[in-house]
């Protein structure tokens, strides 16, 4: 390879200052600088400076200097003209050089020297653009992902000299990519801080001079390089009978997989059960660390040669994933059977080569666009699958995924078909004997052909499926949302300056579509304000009225409730619903003639600019209204059943409690039965595993909640293969103050300043969204914490975002509630203490908790019994499950909430922990912890 920055000086700087607001009297106090010559770290520069002000407790917990560290020392005005002779000629480079740099050149300026012009890069957009995949560009994250040693992060010096040997990786990375990749990226460049493109330019300008052969691992269509594809299956192996006895199993697992007598007890179980015609479901209770994932693809796996497909349905996807890269591969090399899996997901999850292609020719996108285009390019060329979740992205919301995510048609004939990534995907679905899915696909797509004829099926962490297939069903119109697309497309039609009608004014056939359309518009906006109105009158009949933090007025109802006999909101739905359909038949006309004249200026070669861009926002805008229409039509099948109404709950959004127009309806299922029947006609032989499936040492709440009554049934509760007692610690503070009370909170806080000492990982779960931002700003800047990431559900992030940091993390703290009890996964890292601030019951406040309660009531059910507590046990058992996930797991689980002793009902969750319970006082947690230092 080239030397191509043999001529260059690299000066990687890093500064740590007493805050981020320099016009506001922060200072630098200590600056870090590595010189890089020959793509070699050469030298390195630390100074500790006085900033003469306070460093704040927040800045010393992050960087570890105090302020008698820096007490005594010089100030910036001493070391102003070495720096500057540090820097002389060289490339300045940061990790955010868009803080590093106008930090460093204030403070020079201030002291009377002129700021520096050097040539400046940024290594976190870079990182994301070489190393598209990884899942966090914090400094500190990558070193470790990157395995670059530095001893001190957040240490001015030492972070230089980490993002030092980032920066050499960076462009070692970015020298082995195809050319064609480094072309685009370097035209896509130009836009990237300061004088980063210069990076990547350089690279490609020079190697552009070089003949270098496309390796054999890639192909190139049109301008993009991408991996090679393998749509063929690699069959390979031998076909088995199923080992019946202890001795065959124990011959196939030696070397492999230790033989624990609770997992073959449970493989044993399953294999009967799969094998009797008579019973068509099975449900099992597998304690964590069973083994369950491989026991059931084991017993499963031999039935699989006579053409039927298993079907594996898991809650999450990075369950489908532990599934998908470990536990089949283990399976496959324990049986030696010749079998192959994939997963199965929306198309939405797959990149369109044709869309993202497209995008790269649109003109400068914003910078998150930019970059993110940037990542795919490179991302192309390492990917096998296009599946987008490879990115490890923590949202989809940017407008570049409505662009580029697959919208699911077969792409016959276009330019990139025999490499569209979803086509291959449903191809090698197809071939595949196991189909890994989630919950929530399964629900919407179980009618799917790519399940195979009479397929057997088994729902993982079956406890969370019917509350799954409801979300999944859950929809709503937003009649806000949708006013706002209308007025939007008036604007694009008629108002803008480089609108539809100012543009093309002398089209007669646009004009006469446009004089057409405009009133169909204005008609179809009064159908909504119809419909608003409708819906809001009918406040009295709501079953619970919330006000929430934001101000939006939130109104609950059972069906009969909103949509009464004399309710004339079907009548105006029919109107709404043919009145949209007008306003995108004309919508679509208009296209069509824009099209048309786009042809015309194409061939007198004066393509107006802006015709493209109208073209690609008018139809982003009828996609928009199809969308609304989908939603219109699925509302008019809930209302034309009256039978449906009893099943749904409905709940009205009202933006501004005293305005009728700011009304929005979302629709929820209550009662999933008829739908999870629906499901489970389509497939055979179904077993529902969990670790906690049942209430009292029995399967019935389950069995109600999964409609399996009327279903021949197995029931099997299996054995852990450990003792849990040498690996689980109970123990319940009997002392605290009333839940409900301000000292409660403010104990917790203390607990939790004072006695994480030997932790690294804990979750503290909660009940309530607000009471977690009042402990996290309580304890987010307290010395005793100063080496935890503190992550708090609903500030930190999305709830992804918030695992990712967490299992990165070497030591943090997350406080959540809803998903954090059982629904987010942390299989990389173990934690250490779950504290339970409250028994997890439900919130009677959430609207759809309402619904549901009071449609039992109405049916003379005892809610609290059959319905809240069953879920709050459950629930508790799976905040337990966070901790022992397996052998080698050992952790604390501590109960804060005193109602496990005042309460009767506390009964029924002390019968279901395990071990004793170790009872002590406040005071006696805090020895506890002391007593391990």
């Amino acid at each position: 390879m080239a030397k191509i920055f043999a001529k260059d000086t690299f000066a990687v700087v890093d500064l740590e200052t007493t805050g981020t607001q320099r016009e506001k009297g922060h200072h630098i106090i200590q600056f870090g600088c590595a010189i890089i010559k020959n793509m070699k770290v050469v030298k390195t520069y630390s100074f500790m400076i006085n900033p003469h002000r306070e460093i704040p407790q927040s800045v010393v917990n992050l960087t570890g200097i105090h302020n008698e560290d820096v007490q005594g020392k010089d100030d910036f005005s001493v070391y102003a003209p070495k720096i500057i002779e540090i820097l002389k000629g060289t490339v300045f480079v940061a990790h955010n050089v868009d803080f590093d740099l106008p930090f460093l050149n204030y403070e020079l300026v201030q002291h009377g020297y002129e700021a520096l012009t050097n040539k400046a890069i940024d290594t976190v957009e870079l990182a994301k653009i070489a190393f598209p995949t990884l899942p966090s560009y914090k400094l500190s994250d990558l070193t470790a992902q990157l395995k670059i040693k530095h001893l001190n992060p957040h240490k001015a010096d030492s972070d230089a000299y980490g993002t030092a040997v980032l920066l050499i990786k960076i462009i070692h990375k970015l020298e082995s990519l195809p050319q064609a990749t480094l072309n685009t990226l370097s035209s896509l460049s130009s836009s990237l801080i300061r004088d980063t493109s210069w990076l990547i330019t350089t690279i490609a300008d020079n190697l552009r001079k070089q003949k270098r052969p496309l390796g054999s691992n890639y192909m190139q269509v049109r301008n993009i390089i991408l991996q090679k594809q393998n749509d063929q299956l690699d069959r390979h192996g031998e076909n088995a009978h199923f080992p019946i006895n202890d001795d065959e199993k124990k011959k196939l697992f030696k070397g492999k997989l230790h033989f624990r007598r609770a997992q073959v007890d449970l493989i044993n179980h399953l294999h009967k059960f799969v094998n009797n015609p008579d019973k068509r479901a099975m449900v099992v209770e597998a304690p964590n660390g069973t083994g369950k994932t491989f026991s059931y693809l084991f017993a499963y796996a031999y039935q699989l040669y006579s053409g039927r497909k298993l079907v594996v349905a898991t809650p999450t996807k990075v369950l489908q994933e532990q599934i998908i890269d470990h536990e089949i591969p283990q399976l496959l090399k324990v049986t030696k059977l010749d079998l192959t899996a994939e997963v199965v997901k929306s198309s939405s999850h797959y990149l369109d080569l044709d869309g993202f292609v497209q995008t790269i020719f649109q003109g400068t996108p914003n910078k998150n666009t930019l970059v993110l285009q940037m990542q795919i390019l490179v991302w192309l060329t390492e990917t096998k699958t296009g599946d987008l979740d490879e990115l490890n992205l923590t949202n989809y919301n940017a407008p570049l995924f409505a662009q580029i995510q697959h919208p699911g048609d077969a792409r016959v004939g276009s330019r990139f078909a025999s490499v569209d990534f979803w086509n291959l995907a449903r191809k090698r679905q197809e071939e595949a004997d196991i189909l890994v899915t989630n919950h929530a696909y399964l629900a919407n797509h179980y009618m799917d052909t790519i399940w195979g004829q009479n397929p057997y099926l088994v729902i993982d962490e079956a406890h969370r499926f019917t509350e799954n297939v409801i979300s999944s069903r859950n929809d709503s119109l937003r009649f806000e949302a949708l006013w706002g697309v209308l007025s939007y497309l008036r604007n694009l039609l008629y108002f803008s300056n480089d609108g539809v009608e100012n543009q093309f004014n002398d089209n007669v056939q646009l004009n006469f579509l446009l004089k057409k359309l405009d009133p169909q518009i204005l008609e179809l906006i009064q159908c909504i304000n119809d419909l608003q109105k409708d819906l809001y009158a009918q406040n009295k009949n709501a079953v619970n009225k919330t006000i929430l933090a934001n101000g939006t007025l939130e109104l609950s109802f059972q069906g009969k409730g909103l949509f009464n006999k004399n309710s004339q909101f079907k009548q105006t739905l029919g109107k709404f619903q043919q009145k949209l359909e007008e306003v995108r038949e004309l919508t679509n006309q208009v296209l069509f003639e824009l099209y048309h004249e786009q042809e015309q200026e194409q061939e007198q070669e004066q393509v107006l600019t802006n015709t493209e861009t109208l073209l690609s926002e008018i139809t982003e805008q009828i996609d928009r209204l199809d969308y609304y229409s989908e939603k219109s039509y699925q509302l008019a099948d809930i209302l034309s059943d009256s039978q449906n109404l009893d099943q749904d709950g409905f709940i009205l959004m009202v933006t501004n409690p005293d305005d009728p127009l700011s009304t929005n309806l979302n629709w929820l299922m209550l009662d999933a039965e008829d739908v999870l029947n629906q499901i489970y006609s389509r497939f055979d032989h179904i077993a529902f595993i969990s670790a906690t499936l049942t209430s009292n040492h029995n399967f019935d709440y389950a069995i109600n909640q999964l409609a399996l009554s009327n279903m021949s049934l197995v029931e099997y509760i299996g054995k852990s293969t450990f003792n849990i007692k040498k690996h689980l610690q109970v123990i319940a503070v009997n002392n605290m103050p009333n839940p409900d009370s301000e000292a409660y909170e403010e104990d917790i806080e203390q607990i939790l300043i004072n006695d994480l000492t030997n932790k690294n990982h804990v979750l503290v779960l909660m009940t309530n969204l607000e009471k977690i931002r009042t402990v996290f700003m309580a304890i987010m800047n307290s010395p005793e914490l100063k080496d935890f990431e503190i992550l708090a559900q609903g500030i930190s992030g999305s709830n992804n975002r918030i695992a990712k940091r967490f299992v990165i993390a070497k030591k943090a703290i997350i406080i959540g509630a809803d998903s954090f009890w059982e629904g987010i996964d942390f299989h990389d890292c173990g934690i250490d203490t779950v504290f339970v601030a409250r028994l997890p019951f439900e919130s009677p406040d959430q609207p759809e908790v309402r619904l549901r309660q009071k449609k039992l009531e109405d049916q003379g059910i005892n809610v609290f019994e059959k319905d809240s507590l069953p879920r709050a046990v459950i629930r508790f058992r799976q905040g337990m499950g966070r901790l022992i996930r397996g052998e080698k797991d050992h952790g604390q689980y501590i109960i804060l909430d005193p109602r496990l002793w005042s309460k009767e009902y506390g009964k029924a969750f002390l019968q279901v922990i395990p071990v004793k319970v170790k009872k002590v006082t406040k005071e006696e947690l805090k020895e506890l912890e002391n007593k391990k230092k």
